[in-house]
């Protein structure tokens, strides 16, 4: 026997909750849609800024913009992107393979490994870190970490320095692409930390429960039932922190010494980035200056891009596999 619900008025309920549904769900999608256009006007926006504003610059130019290793637009009228663009994207790499398997590893003793006394306070420290401002990060990179990084530099240049990591001759230690990248690590971590803390605690209850029963450890149970389920969101994760530190500006710009070569040895003074080469030279720039430091930016977007793009590719395969195999 069925009871029909009604209103005051002797309508039936349902009727009533369609109604609202049908009335929320027009400007619900007006809106919604009215978000996603206006994110790719301003993305588009930025984009043709960043294209007129560099233009006339990159036609003055009297050098190869992609492949000198020069910067001097407010002198010569020379200046190529090929270092600054180098040391972006390795600094940035070096930056997530440190702070990737630490992320992935305090998220994963958040959510499966510590007492729930200790997993609160500790996700909270651990969110507080990404509010710190990034000057004060280079602060601390400048005053504390480039001193205490280099005795150690020195030991690992004289044993390990047939390693083209920790090769180098002369200055070893102080402002190098190690200091920057150990910076740019701490940035991200919390970041990446936060997000995979997240979805690993989205994994399926049961699959853990049915892990467990079947006689795997708590590691055995992470490795075939949380792990594969939190791959993507790792992925996302760091890729958003990946892109932190591509855009990092201050931080980097008072550790990195401002070098215009490329080089992979991360334990002498050869770094440089687009975003701090902006910070350090935008202030005293002439016009022509100002529109090279404009095309360099057009760069780093354009890597930005590239890199978000590929990280969607990833994402995408990986649960187009997961349905498979579902």
């Amino acid at each position: 026997m069925t009871t029909n619900v009604r209103t005051r008025d002797g309508g039936p309920a349902e009727s009533r909750f369609a109604s609202r549904r049908s009335h929320g769900e027009g400007p619900f999608r007006i809106t919604s849609t009215g978000a996603g256009v206006l994110l790719l006007a301003i993305m588009a926006a930025i984009a043709v800024f960043l294209i007129s504003e560099a233009l006339p610059a990159l036609q003055a130019n009297k050098g190869n913009f992609f492949t000198d290793l020069i910067w001097e637009p407010n002198s010569s009228g020379v200046f190529g992107i090929g270092a600054l663009a180098f040391g972006t994207v390795f600094s940035s790499a070096l930056a997530l393979v440190i702070a990737t398997p630490i992320a992935v590893g305090v998220a994963l003793f958040i959510s499966h490994y510590a007492p729930r006394r200790l997993a609160a306070p500790l996700g909270y420290l651990i969110d507080l870190l990404a509010a710190v401002p990034s000057v004060v990060y280079g602060l601390w990179g400048v005053t504390f970490l480039v001193p205490l990084i280099r005795t150690p530099s020195q030991w690992v240049n004289e044993n390990f320095g047939w390693f083209p990591l920790f090769a180098g001759e002369g200055v070893i230690g102080g402002k190098t692409m190690l200091a920057g990248a150990i910076v740019l690590a701490i940035m991200i971590l919390p970041i990446i930390a936060a997000i995979s803390r997240e979805v690993f605690l989205q994994a399926p209850k049961m699959n853990e429960e049915a892990a467990l029963a079947l006689g795997a450890t708590r590691w055995e149970m992470i490795r075939m039932a949380v792990l594969p389920f939190g791959r993507p969101g790792v992925i996302s994760a760091a890729m958003l922190g990946l892109g932190r530190a591509m855009g990092e500006t201050i931080a980097v710009a008072l550790i990195f010494p401002a070098t215009f070569d490329i080089s992979i040895e991360i334990l002498t003074p050869h770094a440089n980035s687009i975003a701090a080469n902006i910070a350090n030279g935008f202030g005293e720039a002439t016009e022509m200056g100002r529109g090279a430091l404009i095309a360099s930016g057009l760069v780093l977007f354009i890597i930005t891009l590239l890199v978000n793009m590929a990280a969607r590719m990833v994402i995408n395969r990986r649960k187009e596999f997961a349905r498979a195999g579902a």
